[in-house]
């Protein structure tokens, strides 16, 4: 008897441990070099202000730790290849899948997604295991690349050619503001951020840096990046009043009385 199987999609950039090199070694160097130092800065900002006992975060794209401006003490970051991390960081990593998280439902104050939901075969169960381990009034703080901003035509003109980011899937803010709601979360922060265009060249992009001020200015839709906070809400439980009257008989009371005098 033959069993049918369903299989995840593929993902257009490739298989995740492909997906993963190339899209640190793209965080490491150039470009890739400067939109994590805008990303970084627009977490700290953020992150500052969340508190609790313990944080996750869930992919490790950038082999740099991003959390420092983090007040909470427990951090743990959840890698399916944790053990490829530089010595530093695989001493507060723990190797498991985003779509299976090896975490104790209902016990994490924030959850931390760079780029978990665009780069994986099932964002979906991304979020819902991301609803699952997170406390009442947890927060999910998401970073992601803007589908709709100013690096749109590189992004048409690159996406066959299966490197990050330009292979990614296109999440953009209002999507995952739906998506959040069905989950019951409310989106209390978003913003996009960086405007320069995708230019290698470090001094280049450098003298460019007044576009970000700029473009937050006047075309904030257009940044080619995003970062989104959704707050998990709690589902207040209303107490129902006990009834303290006696429930109505269904026989009434004058024929039951003259009955127990006849049979008497």
């Amino acid at each position: 008897m033959l069993i049918k199987t369903t299989r995840k999609p593929k993902h257009p950039c490739g298989p995740p441990d492909v997906i993963r090199a190339k899209l640190r070694n793209w965080y490491a160097v150039g470009l890739g070099r400067q939109f994590l130092d805008v990303e970084r800065g627009e977490l700290d900002s953020v992150l500052a202000n969340l508190f609790g006992f313990h944080l996750l975060q869930v992919g490790v794209y950038a082999d740099e730790y991003i959390l420092a401006a983090t007040r909470i003490s427990h951090a743990v970051l959840l890698d399916y290849q944790a053990h490829t991390l530089s010595e530093e960081l695989q001493k507060s990593a723990l190797r498991g899948s985003a779509t299976a998280l090896p975490i104790a439902s209902q016990s994490v104050d924030v959850v931390v997604l760079h780029h978990s939901l665009e780069f994986s075969r099932d964002p979906h169960q991304v979020l819902r295991e991301v609803d699952r381990v997170l406390v009442a009034e947890g927060h999910v703080v998401i970073l992601g690349f803007n589908p709709w901003s100013c690096w749109l035509p590189w992004r048409w003109a690159l996406r066959w050619s299966q490197h990050p980011p330009w292979c990614g899937r296109g999440l953009g803010r209002t999507r995952l503001r739906d998506w959040l709601s069905l989950l019951g979360f409310d989106v209390v922060y978003s913003k996009n951020h960086f405007y320069r265009p995708p230019l290698q060249q470090a001094g280049l992009m450098d003298r460019l840096k007044f576009m970000d001020k700029l473009g937050a200015r006047f075309w904030p839709r257009l940044g080619a990046g995003f970062i989104l906070v959704g707050r998990k809400k709690v589902i207040a439980l209303t107490p129902i009043k006990p009834r303290w009257k006696p429930r109505r008989s269904l026989v009434p009371q004058g024929i039951v009385e003259s009955q127990n005098r006849e049979s008497k």
